[in-house]
């Protein structure tokens, strides 16, 4: 069972990755080729964490797993950390998190029906957010404008 699941993480992983890294290249012209060593490196991590998170009888989230072994293996004593950063540091954040909230709302436009139950409160949660982010964002957007002289 964990080969199967092993197989479906990477194969998931790997179409995350050949997105971001995608949009890493065409938002960042950051080349695929300087990308991959970095994208590779994440896979490698988040997949650790996935199987840890398997074998490991304790109720800790994968996220959790995942972060540990990210900081552990980017901390300067660990033998190799410098490569490692400098590989995952031509990956953009937003490059990361573009295909998997795609991948996200996605699966929520699957369920509509299952997204309907959780009730009309919901909604009107999720839009006063959407219109709090925008608003947010304008605001920041016209500060930091207006502050460089540029509007």
């Amino acid at each position: 069972m964990l080969l199967k699941n092993i197989q479906e993480w990477t194969l998931l992983l790997v179409i995350f990755g050949f997105t971001a890294i995608l949009g890493n290249w065409a938002g960042y012209d950051v080349m695929p080729l300087e990308a991959i060593p970095g994208m590779i490196v994440l896979i490698l991590i988040c997949l650790a964490g996935f199987i840890l998170h398997k074998l490991i009888p304790i109720d800790f989230p994968s996220v959790a797993y995942i972060a540990i072994i990210g900081v552990i293996v980017s901390m300067p004593w660990m033998p190799g950390s410098e490569q490692v950063v400098a590989w995952t540091s031509k990956i953009e954040l937003l490059a990361l998190a573009t295909p998997i909230l795609a991948y996200a709302g996605i699966s929520i436009g699957r369920s509509w029906t299952d997204f309907m139950k959780l009730g009309w409160k919901t909604i009107v949660i999720a839009s006063l957010v959407l219109l709090g982010s925008f608003i947010g964002s304008a605001l920041i957007a016209e500060i930091v404008l207006r502050f460089q002289g540029i509007i």
